[in-house]
């Protein structure tokens, strides 16, 4: 076994592989960045070496300087973690060439899987079946467009070199292929240093359903089940659960014995995931069926009419989701990865390996779901998590790689962290994840967390009637939900407030603001923002020493009083223990029912306003101009595409938020913005 190992990543990732060499017994080496100097995964390992800029081109993709502190430390070894060089083959190479092992696959067998168009043919040869497509080397837009219309729409765009969903596109009629395709090529060259792309047929209602595999130097090699990763925003999972709700022991078998295959024609060693996009399968009341026929090209599984698995690609390396795997298992991957990659044969035989409950992953991203899922950045000035276990498999596990008072910068992902729950039946590990989420506190960003609560209540989830358009499918009640209700949230926020006041009162009763006349009860009024609309509150102060609060049409008694963990709000019927913090003008209540925030304004602090000038177009957030598509002069609609922005990571369009003209644009394409910047003038009116 090693007794030193660099990881080179960051994040959550590096916190997890320290957590397992520590317990090993295996010292750990961090690299970091400008703007990680003082990130969780510096102090969570033994040594660090600043390894450059903020931006990851200058730091964590510097290959050769990250072996340059391998050697300079000792290690022996390199983890790669998820993304950045992990599944770089120029780089698993050099760790070889330089005497350190790669805690990964052989770079043949990266090369191999590396590219999406050159996997499928290999996997054709395999005898693994495939989504009809476009896998080849001619790249010519007209070509492709041709190969597009053959095949028949919908159409999925993927980058051939991608992964993670960038550079994904779905196209559903042959007027959009033109500007999904260069906007997928954008994305691609920028992300993965090519722009070549794939086309395949864009399979109706799919489940997006991988395999974990394992091999080892001496020709073993396992699966360890699956993982439905189904549900996702923008190509890119929201939740992940094992094992997948609706599989069969015969299609389980077929499929694992699929991702075996796959591994085998590589000559795969360490961890592995091989995707699959299966249709045909339904949710976990639809295990009864008559076994298909044998022989044809598409595999089916008895007890699952109809169920078909295409293969998709193949991740060289760890997954992120990969904790589900392990609370099913109860196994360490990462300790099998390091013990495959010092040479050792795989710790266990498949027959020894066996499924225990059931296990959910919740990805905590800073992120917006009701403006499509724009990534934010800020400060995590309030980041309280629910009571949890370390990595080992436990009822609730949390892997993050912040801390409280740490920045979400747009340098790199949006995660915050992964919520990961285990129960004996799937309702128990819903039950636990939703609670566990109601029990998370993050002020200083908006995050996906009452979003991800809405996903879990939702009746397709529920069900487990999943396919990747269910985000989409039940729009109506993820989006845009208030599980507090405004009434409530303005109760809270009062209380919050008359606490404040009473610690700071003096004996002196004329320094008290709580509505004492001598001739008896007062109203005092409160003004509040909520989603851009004013708000007022009136709150009674009556005779008696109660209080009545008046709020959107409601009408009630407000009773309040400090509790052990926060404060016990009752009004118009709900009574709930609320959390609250106040940042600026902005209160946030949490409780077990959802969260909520609402603007708690100075009315002579914000009197003689003006409104805002809805010409202006800001960036909303920091990032960088790729691209305008239109000019001065141009005249406009109302949602129109004006720019693209590139910022954590991904692409985002920004609209016109009025109908007009474009009078000035004031940045070019390649230009860095600050967050709020002006990107173009536009005279609104047109």
């Amino acid at each position: 076994m090693f007794k030193k190992i660099l990881i080179a990543n960051r994040g959550e990732i590096a916190c997890r592989v320290a957590a397992t060499a520590r317990r090993m017994g295996v010292k750990t080496v961090a690299v970091y960045s400008d703007a990680d100097t003082h990130a969780k995964h510096v102090s969570a390992c033994d040594e660090a070496v600043h390894i450059g800029g903020s931006a990851p081109k200058d730091s964590y993709l510097r290959w050769e300087r990250i072996i340059e502190a391998a050697r300079a430390t000792g290690a022996q070894a390199v983890h790669p973690g998820y993304g950045f060089l992990s599944e770089n083959e120029e780089f698993a190479r050099a760790c070889a060439n330089a005497g350190l092992a790669f805690i990964g696959p052989p770079p043949s067998a990266i090369q191999a899987m590396g590219l999406k168009a050159e996997s499928k043919q290999l996997m054709e040869k395999a005898g693994v079946p495939l989504v009809p497509g476009y896998h080849g080397a001619d790249q010519d837009p007209a070509m492709l467009q041709h190969e597009a219309d053959r095949i028949g729409y919908p159409v999925l765009i993927k980058a051939s070199a991608g992964g993670g969903g960038k550079g994904m596109r779905a196209v559903d009629q042959a007027a959009d292929f033109a500007a999904a395709l260069a906007s997928c090529q954008r994305e691609a060259r920028n992300s993965f240093g090519s722009e070549a792309v794939l086309v395949e047929k864009y399979v109706q209602r799919p489940r997006h359903i991988e395999i974990q595999v394992f091999g080892d130097a001496h020709g073993n090699y396992v699966y360890l089940f699956e993982r439905d990763c189904s549900v996702q925003r923008r190509h890119q999972k929201v939740l992940e659960e094992a094992p997948a709700p609706g599989m069969t022991p015969e299609l389980r078998t077929q499929m694992g014995l699929a991702a075996v295959a796959a591994a085998r024609a590589v000559n795969y060693v360490g961890a592995g995931t091989v995707e699959f996009i299966v249709e045909g399968l339904h949710g976990a009341g639809s295990t009864q069926g008559e076994a298909a026929p044998s022989g044809g090209s598409e595999p089916r599984a008895a007890g699952s009419v109809g169920a078909r698995f295409y293969f998709m690609e193949m991740n060289t390396r760890l997954q992120v989701e990969h904790p589900v795997t392990e609370a099913i298992t109860g196994l360490d991957l990462v300790e099998w990865q390091l013990r495959v990659a010092s040479g050792e044969p795989l710790p266990m035989k498949q027959e020894d390996l066996h499924i225990l409950g059931h296990a959910i992953e919740a990805r905590i991203c800073a992120e917006n779901p009701d403006n499509n899922f724009l990534p934010v950045t800020g400060t995590l000035n309030v980041y309280r998590k629910p009571a949890c276990a370390s990595f080992e498999r436990s009822t609730v596990r949390i892997d993050d790689g912040v801390r409280e008072g740490d920045a979400i910068s747009p340098y790199y992902d949006s995660m915050v962290a992964k919520l990961i729950v285990h129960g004996d039946t799937r309702e128990q590990a819903l039950a636990r994840l939703d609670a566990a989420l109601a029990q998370t506190r993050i002020v200083g960003l908006t995050t996906n967390v009452q979003f991800l609560r809405h996903v879990v209540a939702s009746p397709s989830f529920a069900n487990a009637d999943l396919d990747t358009a269910l985000i989409p499918r039940e729009a109506a009640v993820l989006f845009g939900q208030d599980r507090l209700g405004l009434p409530f949230t303005v109760a809270a926020a009062v209380a919050q407030t008359l606490l404040a006041e009473r610690a700071r009162e003096t004996a002196d009763p004329f320094s008290r603001r709580d509505g004492w006349r001598s001739l008896g009860g007062a109203v005092r009024r409160f003004d509040f923002e909520s989603q851009g609309q004013s708000l007022l509150a009136h709150l009674h102060y009556l005779h008696d020493g109660g209080l009545q609060l008046t709020v959107a049409g409601v009408s009630g008694a407000l009773q309040f009083s400090v509790a052990a963990d926060g404060i016990d709000v009752q009004f118009h019927g709900v009574r709930q223990t609320v959390q609250t913090w106040q940042q600026d003008e902005v209160v946030h209540v949490f409780c077990a029912l959802g969260a909520a925030q609402i603007v708690e304004l100075d009315a002579l602090a914000h009197a003689g306003e003006a409104a805002a000038d809805t010409g202006r177009l800001t960036a909303p957030m920091p990032g960088k101009v790729v691209s305008f598509a239109v000019k001065p002069g141009d005249v406009v609609k109302k949602g129109q595409a004006l720019a693209v922005m590139e910022a954590m990571k991904m692409e985002h369009t920004i609209a016109a938020p009025v109908a007009g003209t474009v009078a000035e644009l004031l940045y070019a394409p390649g230009d860095q913005v600050a967050e709020g910047a002006e990107l173009l003038k536009l005279a609104a009116g047109a």
